[in-house]
């Protein structure tokens, strides 16, 4: 927290392909792809993300897929720690359980940028939440869909409700 009561906010960005959507993405897709996002925001001294087992949590950079590629600096929050863990609670409740993950319409991207826009008003860059749409615009990501929906991005931490 610094002298106004504030607390930064920033965006992880992980690129899950590790630099394989940038040299295969034109052959496969007819389309350059700078890369497969993984997003995550760090507040309050912690890494928060959403995947296949709902809304988990760990220090900032440490999820097995090393340091992130890029952070954005998203700005500052008010909201303190324990109201922020209540809103996660919440999310990992309803909207963003485990079960209610998909790869393409609801995972990280989706709900970082949900979570961005509680604590600051502002929303993840547009080229991260219009990937799936980029990806499914091609014949090719039409004809992987089924394939790709199967998977479910894991890249460790901590439940943040305690369940798997």
């Amino acid at each position: 927290m610094d002298q106004t009561g504030c607390y930064p906010v920033k965006l992880y960005i992980y690129d899950l392909s590790r630099g394989m959507a940038r040299q295969m993405s034109p052959l496969m897709l007819g389309k350059q792809l700078d890369g497969i996002w993984h997003t995550a925001i760090v507040v309050h001294g912690k890494e928060y993300f959403f995947v296949g087992e709902g809304i988990n949590n760990c220090s900032p950079g440490s999820t097995s897929m090393g340091e992130p590629l890029s952070v954005v600096d998203m700005g500052f929050t008010q909201v303190p720690a324990e109201i922020f863990m209540e809103y996660l609670t919440s999310l990992a409740e309803s909207t963003y359980r485990g079960d209610n993950y998909n790869l393409f319409e609801h995972n990280c991207n989706t709900f970082s940028n949900e979570v961005a826009e509680f604590l600051t008003g502002q929303k993840i860059p547009a080229y991260i939440t219009d990937l799936p749409s980029e990806v499914l615009s091609t014949p090719f990501g039409q004809a992987l869909r089924p394939l790709l929906d199967s998977i479910v991005v894991n890249p460790g931490g901590s439940n943040i409700t305690g369940q798997q």
